[in-house]
């Protein structure tokens, strides 16, 4: 059974990390190509930074989990 696909468009905040970096991978690739038009380019560019910003927050919630278990199993 395979996971539905999220639309094209969805929000940073509605992709897995695994979705935001794929999504980024290939908005780097794209703009490094040059044959982008200037405003899409900077287009693009709003988009990555939007899922940078995804990414590290979505990383800070898995970190501040992986602290708060870790602190579970101490017995101090």
């Amino acid at each position: 059974m395979s996971t539905p696909k999220k639309p094209k468009g969805a929000s940073p905040d509605d992709l897995s990390l695994e979705e935001s970096m794929a999504r980024l991978e290939k908005l780097v690739d794209s703009m490094e190509a040059g044959d982008v038009p200037l405003d899409r380019l900077v287009a693009q560019y709003e988009e990555g930074m939007r899922l940078v910003q995804a990414c590290e927050a979505k990383l800070g919630e898995a970190e501040l989990r992986v602290e708060q278990l870790s602190g579970e199993d101490d017995p101090a």
